[in-house]
């Protein structure tokens, strides 16, 4: 039985299951997954990012499985994401039907509106840590108090400043933050602009490999883990398509574990570095992980909630709490099946 076969058998059981998830029942909204006329598949396209903090979204891109499973019938559109907070910006504003984001930032986006769940997890990465530049007066988090420090908020960099501050007694309010994208943090980094950055891989091993800056403070309990995220819209009508690229990125962590040198070339290519600085980022990247969404990374995400009401980047505890109980949408991942990728 080939995959479109098996998919299309599955897809009333899957849309069912997602409509249940979204507060709707069989027959109600425009769609109930079933495939689009003419086509065995259930839209004619399929809009998805890829980003360097996201390895296993090249291996997909560059090894064309969804395009080779798709043939004619769906057009694949990829996205490139610059941060979290742009893959956030794209699946509310309906711009791409899957994102890839870190598990905090996945949590703001839900807390404030976003419609959107989290369909599968892609690795466990130790993607941030606090630089200064090389020679810098700075050794520790306590120094920042009074120092401009770059980050990109809505990030897991961001998140990891305010867990870092925390943690050393103080506040935001303490130091003044410049919100820049990852690579103007980089940027203003090594041109002196900001005294210290909340960077992000592999960002932030470029600027250590080139010896402009070092790491003072690194933690990989700060990190969130990587998270797959899908608008509800394509969850509820295309479950077809939404299992399809889960089965791609499960193929892809098989492929990944198999092939670190592949990996690494890939991710070398595409962020335009040197492979020793993929290799490290790929090594800073935990993939052999479980998959599926649930109460490991929801521990995370409750630690973080909390930082988000204090710092103001949420209203209120209830709306962290309500996302936290409609975030995770673990069906496909569940069903993922790696193998009916061919």
């Amino acid at each position: 039985m080939s995959l479109r076969t098996r998919l299309s058998v599955a897809t009333a059981t899957l849309a069912t299951a997602a409509l249940s998830l979204t507060g709707c029942v069989a027959g109600e909204g425009p769609s109930s997954g079933e495939p689009a006329e003419g086509s065995e598949w259930s839209s004619d396209t399929l809009t998805l990012d890829f980003a360097t903090y996201n390895p296993l979204s090249l291996i997909i891109k560059d090894q064309g499985w969804l395009e080779a499973e798709l043939g004619d019938d769906v057009s694949v559109e990829w996205v490139q994401s610059a941060g979290s907070n742009k893959a956030n910006e794209s699946l509310r504003a309906g711009a791409i039907d899957v994102g890839s984001t870190a598990g905090s930032a996945a949590l703001l986006a839900r807390s404030n509106g976003s419609p959107i769940q989290t369909i599968n997890v892609y690795t466990q990465p130790n993607w941030a840590a606090l630089l200064v530049p090389v020679g810098s007066d700075i050794t520790s988090v306590e120094q920042l108090a009074g120092r401009t420090v770059a980050a990109t908020k809505g990030t897991d960099p961001y998140f990891f400043l305010l867990q870092a501050l925390a943690e050393a007694g103080l506040e935001l309010g303490d130091i003044e933050l410049q919100n820049l994208q990852h690579a103007d943090g980089k940027t203003a980094l090594e041109t002196g602009a900001v005294d210290a950055w909340s960077g992000l891989d592999p960002l932030l091993s470029t600027s250590v490999y080139n010896g402009a800056s070092e790491i003072i403070y690194d933690n990989v309990a700060f990190n969130s883990y990587g998270f797959l995220n899908a608008t509800e819209d394509f969850v509820t009508n295309s479950p077809d398509l939404a299992q399809l690229v889960v089965n791609a990125y499960e193929k892809a962590r098989a492929w990944a574990l198999e092939n670190p040198e592949e990996t690494a070339a890939i991710l070398a290519e595409v962020a335009g570095i040197d492979v020793a600085i993929a290799e490290a980022t790929i090594e800073r990247t935990v993939i052999d992980i479980d998959n599926v969404p649930g109460a490991e990374h929801r521990a995370v995400l409750e630690v973080i909630g909390p930082i988000f009401v204090e710092s103001g980047d949420v209203a209120n505890q209830e709306l962290i709490d309500t996302a936290l109980d409609s975030l995770f949408n673990d069906t496909f991942a569940t069903a993922a099946d790696p193998s009916a990728i061919g």
